[in-house]
């Protein structure tokens, strides 16, 4: 018997060991070790790719975010702000309906067939939104020249980035809005397009929450 509790205890002696230096090795050393290295590797993507401006973080390169005016009283959606860059429609985003003590939005795809008719006339008011938007005095939207990411979300509703087609067609409006250049504007959108990963993965693209950013300053110049 004596022999028996000896041996259980040395089990036990060794199973707590174990465990606790599985315990430090896995749930303290490991993650200090990989959030080191990724601190002192890529510390901007490891701190969530932070966008700041004014001293502030006004966002993440990763996430979208609306530029709208405030609504007024009794309108069912917000009116674009149209100073700004728009990015991508979020036509698959929703509220949270279980936990409604928290104001969450839920990211997701609308999940429409491409035979769709709710979808075809999400497009058809999207593609005739961006022709009456951007449409300035002495420059008219065709709307052969509005592309596909512009009247179709993303799979999350959260696509931070547009075409630099997309992008380009704004630039009439948002020079006029902002009483800037058309070439300055023209400039800024070339300085923040990202080519190719790699040179041949994905396609070219702009940062709407960066081209933002970099516009809010060049107006603030003036």
């Amino acid at each position: 018997m004596n022999t028996s509790v000896t041996n259980t205890a040395r089990l036990l002696g060794a199973g707590l060991r174990a465990l606790l230096v599985l315990t430090l090795v896995t749930g303290v050393v490991y993650p200090l070790v990989v959030t080191g290295i990724a601190q002192a590797l890529f510390p901007g993507r490891a701190n969530g790719s932070e966008i700041r401006a004014d001293g502030r973080v006004v966002g993440s390169s990763l996430i979208g975010q609306p530029y709208d005016l405030p609504p007024a009283k009794g309108q069912q959606a917000p009116r674009p702000d149209l100073k700004w860059f728009q990015g991508r429609p979020a036509n698959g985003l929703g509220a949270n309906s279980v936990n409604t003590r928290y104001h969450l939005i839920l990211s997701g795809a609308t999940n429409l067939a491409a035979d769709s008719k709710v979808l075809l006339q999400q497009v058809r008011d999207a593609k005739a939104a961006v022709v009456r938007d951007n449409s300035v005095p002495g420059y008219t939207v065709a709307p052969s020249d509005v592309p596909a990411d512009a009247v179709t979300s993303s799979g999350s509703g959260l696509d931070p980035d547009i075409s630099p087609a997309y992008a380009a067609l704004q630039t009439h409006r948002v020079a006029a809005e902002n009483r800037l250049p058309l070439a300055r504007v023209r400039q800024l959108v070339e300085d923040h397009t990202t080519g190719r990963t790699l040179g041949f993965l994905g396609e070219p693209r702009v940062n709407v929450l960066e081209l933002n950013t970099a516009l809010k300053d060049l107006a603030a110049k003036g």
